[in-house]
């Protein structure tokens, strides 16, 4: 999914690809999830599991990443939406 939004390469450009944005934009939303999933907003209203990110980064315009909170309180990163 992430090679459809970003590219499996970068482009003419130097448009990002997907590994460009997984290697240097990721780790930091990655992060956000693990030290302030409570502080994210609530991906639909009333169901205070799933969180969203949303943001801009070095590499994409805005960002959109999708997790949900499972019982043990693991968090589980289940969607993204990228726009480069």
């Amino acid at each position: 999914m992430l090679d459809l939004q970003t590219g499996a390469e970068r482009g003419p450009g130097g448009e990002p690809s997907a590994t460009d944005f997984l290697v240097i934009g990721f780790p930091e939303i990655v992060e956000v999830f693990a030290t302030d999933f409570d502080g994210l907003a609530e991906a639909v209203a009333g169901v205070p599991s799933g969180r969203v990110y949303i943001g801009a980064g070095a590499l994409v315009t805005a960002v959109a990443v999708y997790g949900v909170e499972l019982d043990d309180g693991a968090v589980e990163l289940i969607g993204i939406e990228i726009d480069p």
